[in-house]
């Protein structure tokens, strides 16, 4: 992951460019309940205004995370920010829905009950960005200021030259364009319920995420699940016996 991050900081792949358009941020705070995917337990996440030119963060108990490709952990069925041996589990719907719907700057809070926890999970609500999109919606946006209380320009970054991104049977390509316009499919024989889906647009029309992207739902195939719960078992019964013995030195 380390490995993607520095391509995509290469001046040589990418241009930082303006959009025309200036940072926005909340015009008031969102505040979400619900159930996480992975771990079953409840979070809660609030979403903040936040200065022009900082960007998102996670804010889990005064600990700063940017929501960054720097901060990406390899792990299973979900997208996980790490920083300082704190983890954000399941970030991908939130993210997207804040990007998609044009929320540049933003101090996301997030906590569970378990004040223990060095984990937290984004509740997974109905398994899509739905839920995030509709909050953004009715809250609204306005131009973010900075500590100054300046505009800032909004820019991005444009492809100089192809790149591409291959793991086991999922791969990734994007060229140099002046405009964005993506194609995407998936392909699951043993599941007939899913098969293959393919799905393409140009992005013109910002109805386009709210409507057709949004919705999509999570899922996964029984044999993910298990290898997954095998996974965590693994880990908590390593962790368990590190517990123990350490119990058993202290007597």
């Amino acid at each position: 992951m380390a490995s993607i991050a520095s391509k995509f900081r290469s001046s040589a792949l990418i241009s930082w460019k303006s959009t025309g358009k200036l940072q926005q941020t909340l015009a008031g705070c969102i505040e979400r309940t619900g159930v996480a995917l992975h771990s079953g337990k409840v979070s809660t996440v609030k979403i903040w205004p936040h200065f022009a030119g900082e960007g998102r963060w996670f804010d889990f108990r005064s600990n700063l995370i940017p929501a960054s490709i720097d901060f990406v952990e390899q792990s299973p069925l979900c997208t996980t920010l790490l920083k300082d041996g704190l983890r954000i589990r399941t970030v991908e719907h939130l993210l997207s829905a804040l990007e998609a719907s044009g929320v540049d700057n933003c101090r996301i809070e997030i906590d569970n009950l378990d004040g223990e926890d060095k984990d937290v999970e984004v509740p997974i609500f109905d398994g899509s960005a739905r839920e995030w999109v509709e909050a953004i919606e009715k809250v609204g946006l306005e131009i973010a200021k900075d500590s100054r209380g300046n505009d800032c320009e909004k820019i991005a970054p444009y492809l100089n030259e192809p790149v591409h991104f291959w793991h086991i049977d999922s791969f990734v390509v994007a060229f140099p364009s002046p405009k964005v316009h993506v194609t995407f499919g998936i392909d699951f024989p043993q599941v007939p319920a899913v098969g293959c889906q393919w799905f393409s647009s140009s992005l013109s029309d910002d109805s386009v995420y709210k409507r057709q992207i949004a919705p999509a739902r999570t899922f996964c195939i029984y044999e993910e699940v298990c290898c997954f719960i095998l996974f965590y078992s693994c880990h908590w019964e390593f962790h368990s016996a590190s517990l123990w013995r350490k119990c058993e030195m202290l007597d």
